[in-house]
């Protein structure tokens, strides 16, 4: 899937996928929430603006309230990409997102999923 084409598709329509790759794996929506509020900074009432209003996923990014700062300390591979060493500082969102959304699928807990231990 090339940038451009991922980026106009609909948030509204990456949601759903997310939420059936995690519940499959016993995880719920309030645990996908969760990762979602932490990266982005929304909350429940702005992530459900951003899926009525049907938004791409660009603008779910560009338009979100508060990027969390420590999104540094996510690692790891996706797609078969190093999420650190992505240049497009968009496509690296995107791809921190489906970091987090795949620790989650394979059970992580959401303190680790959070990095909040690496505070401790």
């Amino acid at each position: 899937m090339n940038g451009p084409k991922i980026l106009a598709m609909p948030f509204s329509t990456i949601y759903p996928l997310y939420i059936n790759k995690i519940v499959k794996k016993g995880r719920t929506i309030n645990d996908l929430n969760e990762i979602i509020f932490w990266l982005t900074g929304y909350d429940a009432q702005s992530l459900q603006k951003q899926i009525d209003d049907g938004v791409s996923l660009e603008a779910f990014f560009d338009q979100a309230p508060n990027i969390n700062p420590n999104t540094y300390l996510i690692k790891g591979v996706i797609c078969g990409v190093r999420v650190e060493d992505i240049e497009d500082k968009m496509m690296q969102k995107i791809r921190y997102m489906d970091k987090l959304v795949d620790e989650l699928a394979k059970g992580k807990t959401i303190d680790k999923i959070l990095r909040q231990d690496k505070h401790k």
